[in-house]
């Protein structure tokens, strides 16, 4: 959507003004979606809010005025959190404790390998420029289908609930600080990675391969992780994931060349991209099975706004103190997290 908005001629402040619009959509779904599931049940949740994404999402394509897509793309990030909100707590609350690592892993690697392929849509403009926008909604139009069909029992429609940081808190600390800490330390990479491969390496092809390796890290080390935190304690496994999230920056401060940038990024996506998934299997494990639509909803907000935080800092210190500022604060933070 950058360079799609690029293409287009728009200023470099409207296209920021449209991403910082998008994080606010997503805020924004994990205050609003919750008491819309609550209302007419996940399923068709999940249907209403991929048919406004595709409405939203290609009308994209028809319009080229600045604010349209700031209101557009408010929209969809409000949407995609709803969806992230509904498939969440659908699969915590249809599955037992001790598989609450195993099966929020898959889902967390389905999620990470997608955002992988999905990168080389853009091999998609080169003939047309719309074939994108077309191709996603194809997706998205047939993700509705076997969710609107499927046999399994969705959850029942729970009470109408909001985010609540301090029942988050009580029910697990541990989650609390997880969800928290995964959005500062992955917030800063997503926001900021991209700028600091192409600093150190002023190779702009080499880009989308330092991303790619931290996402291949982060889909492969999944289940792995996820099964070891099925057997043992969820505290140990977290901590033990933010020091490996801290080494692996700091070694990235020191790696000289390409290659270690990518094993690095593979390192740093292995541990990092794995918080988020065991913070919301731990809170899941303590959460009843009526109020986890509240919890992981609160999850996910606070994330997003450790997110949130993180980008805004650690891009002011990289303007003042230069480009190491990134893995300096993200490794900071992973100590302080564990």
């Amino acid at each position: 959507l950058p360079l799609r908005a690029s293409e287009l001629g728009l200023s470099q402040t409207l296209i920021g003004l449209s991403g910082s619009a998008y994080f606010a959509g997503f805020l924004t779904g994990a205050l609003m979606i919750p008491p819309i599931i609550a209302r007419v049940g996940h399923i068709r949740s999940f249907t209403a809010l991929m048919a406004i994404f595709l409405c939203s999402f290609l009308l994209l394509s028809l319009l080229d005025e600045g604010i349209f897509w700031v209101l557009i793309r408010f929209a969809l990030g409000a949407v995609m959190c709803g969806s992230y909100t509904v498939i969440e707590s659908w699969l915590a609350e249809q599955s037992e404790s001790s598989d609450h690592g195993r099966v929020l892993s898959i889902y967390t690697a389905i999620v990470l390998l997608s955002m992988a392929a999905g990168q080389y849509l853009l091999g998609l403009t080169e003939t047309n420029p719309l074939y994108p926008f077309i191709f996603v909604s194809l997706l998205v139009g047939l993700a509705i289908v076997p969710v609107s069909l499927t046999r399994s029992l969705a959850p029942a429609p729970v009470p109408a609930t909001r985010f609540d940081f301090f029942k988050l808190y009580r029910r697990s600390h541990t989650a609390f600080a997880g969800a928290l800490g995964s959005g500062v330390i992955m917030g800063g990479f997503w926001s900021l990675g991209a700028i600091y491969a192409l600093a150190r390496t002023d190779d702009a092809s080499f880009v989308p391969t330092f991303i790619a390796a931290n996402i291949i890290g982060g889909a492969i080390a999944q289940y792995p992780i996820g099964m070891v935190s099925d057997r043992i304690d969820r505290r140990y496994v977290l901590a033990t994931l933010c020091l490996g999230s801290s080494l692996s920056a700091f070694g990235l401060l020191l790696a000289g060349t390409p290659e270690g940038l990518l094993l690095g990024a593979f390192a740093f996506g292995a541990c990092a991209n794995s918080l988020y998934a065991v913070s919301l299997a731990k809170a899941a494990d303590n959460s009843e099975r009526g109020e986890f639509v509240t919890i992981a909803s609160s999850v996910l907000l606070l994330n997003a706004l450790g997110s949130a935080s993180s980008a805004l800092l650690i891009g002011w210190a990289m303007r003042n103190t230069g480009d190491s500022a990134l893995f300096t604060f993200i490794g900071v933070a992973g100590l302080i997290t564990g």
